[in-house]
């Protein structure tokens, strides 16, 4: 494990700082959208909200697919947009039958009616729930972004959360500037 020494620790916060505005600029038109914003009001798992959950694995995906040399923007866009539905889900059932098998499908829509979305943002939406879902996700990217969903949800509904919901209390800093200043 590296050790960052009194020198190294600065270039290391700005590789960071790099690396977050990256993802920034990636769901720049995505994160302007009042509807995204929307997100806030509905409880998801415990006490984070659905634009946190979707912005904890858009992120999430987002690194392990720029490590893994991906399309790490379509993984950012899709795992924000993956639960882009707009109800209470422990609450309201939806019309077409149980929510865990449908949500894909109504996140899906709701996306494409508001957003340009490409093949990959696509399978990421519509299959992030497999193996709930019967088709098997069709590139890397949705297999990054459905492990990183699990992943997420496990860490915000155990005691603690994750380690990277620990170190940012607010995940809303992933967010550009200008859309939480709305």
């Amino acid at each position: 494990m590296a050790r960052f020494t009194k020198w190294s620790q600065p270039r290391y916060n700005t590789e960071m700082n790099d690396i977050k505005n990256e993802f920034k600029y990636c769901i720049k038109d995505l994160a302007q959208h009042e509807m995204i914003r929307s997100l806030d009001g509905f409880t998801h798992h415990r006490n984070f909200t659905r634009l946190q959950h979707c912005l904890h694995v858009s992120y999430l995906s987002y690194l392990i697919c720029r490590k893994m040399n991906l399309d790490c923007q379509s993984a950012a866009r899709g795992g924000l947009l993956h639960d882009f539905y707009f109800y209470d889900s422990h609450e309201v059932k939806p019309d077409r039958g149980n929510h865990y098998f449908c949500h894909p499908s109504i996140a899906l829509e709701n996306a494409a009616q508001l957003f340009t979305l490409n093949e990959v943002e696509k399978d990421i939406i519509l299959k992030h729930m497999w193996p709930v879902t019967i088709s098997p996700p069709k590139y890397r990217e949705s297999y990054v972004v459905m492990m990183m969903d699990k992943y997420c949800a496990a860490g915000e509904v155990a005691q603690n959360g994750s380690r990277l919901t620990r170190a940012q209390q607010n995940l809303l800093d992933l967010l550009p500037q200008s859309v939480i200043n709305l």
